[in-house]
């Protein structure tokens, strides 16, 4: 067996001891000092999404990982691409992404272990109410795209290797648009800075729907196209494999992965709402477990 394999052999067996502890935990008599005390012990590093840190997801789900385990989790708020190369890099112990072939690469590459799936959205396109494409109502994304470059409206872009802009650039290539001009703006910049351009600009972008949720009471934006399959928006959990960098905090990384497909992880990703609307939705557990 290689290396490869056996970390990923090990990790299974440890994220499945590590899951039943957590779910049981619970239960238990003897409280974790590191709870009673609200010392936290050690930190690790998390990088991940605008996108996710941007709709206070890990401000109301991290500290209860915390708690539980006196395991702090510093988070660096990078697009997806940065974050895989940070993983790549060994920059940080763990990652939490939203690109499914970017993730595959990063892990047949030996960079990342035990990829879990955690939870989903969805992406939405915005514009302006007045909607000078004519877009509203579209259930096709890629022709939504076609019609903006048409009419030559304002685009922003992401324009930052992130899950989105991933995302973005199959819905050009799949409408057969090279998008570029003076109405195509790439800002290189985050979920939330993009969106307040675009709302700045009166302009079309595409966002997940959790940012969108979260910042829409400070933006004129509307949800115009929607509910096409090319809109679905996966995250998975890796952690970096430390056989390619062995100084990474492995252990915790998987005790961090453990919780978030736990039941109590997956039923604080389920409870977290902004404005009363859920922004994320769990995919580790059946659902109705969570009921």
């Amino acid at each position: 067996m290689n290396t490869l394999k056996r970390i990923t052999l090990i990790a299974g067996i440890l994220l499945f001891a590590i899951s039943a502890s957590l779910i049981a935990e619970g239960n238990a008599e003897q409280s974790n000092p590191a709870v009673e005390s609200n010392n936290v012990q050690m930190r690790i590093k998390l990088a991940s999404t605008t996108s996710t840190d941007n709709s206070g997801l890990f401000s109301a789900v991290l500290p209860l990982f915390e708690q539980k385990t006196g395991i702090g989790v510093d988070v660096i708020a990078v697009g997806t691409g940065a974050a895989i190369t940070l993983g790549m890099n060994g920059d940080v112990d763990i990652i939490l992404v939203h690109a499914r072939s970017r993730e595959n690469q990063f892990t047949a590459d030996g960079y990342g272990v035990n990829r879990r799936d955690v939870m989903h959205n969805d992406f939405v396109i915005l514009g302006p109410s007045e909607d000078p494409a004519g877009i509203r109502g579209m259930d096709n994304a890629s022709e939504a795209f076609a019609a903006i470059a048409d009419t030559e409206e304002v685009f922003v872009s992401r324009g930052d290797d992130s899950g989105t802009h991933v995302r973005e650039r199959q819905l050009w290539n799949a409408a057969a648009v090279n998008p570029g001009g003076s109405w195509y703006r790439e800002a290189g910049q985050g979920m939330g800075a993009v969106l307040t351009i675009a709302n700045d600009m009166n302009g079309y972008t595409i966002a997940d729907r959790g940012t969108y949720i979260a910042m829409q009471d400070n933006i004129d934006l509307e949800i115009l196209v929607e509910g096409d399959n090319n809109l679905f928006n996966p995250y998975g959990i890796i952690p970096v494999n430390p056989s390619m960098h062995p100084h990474v905090q492995y252990e915790a990384a998987m005790l961090l992965t453990a919780f978030f497909t736990s039941i109590e992880g997956q039923k604080a990703i389920q409870n977290f709402t902004v404005s009363g609307q859920q922004l994320f939705y769990p995919d580790a557990i059946d659902i109705s477990l969570l009921d």
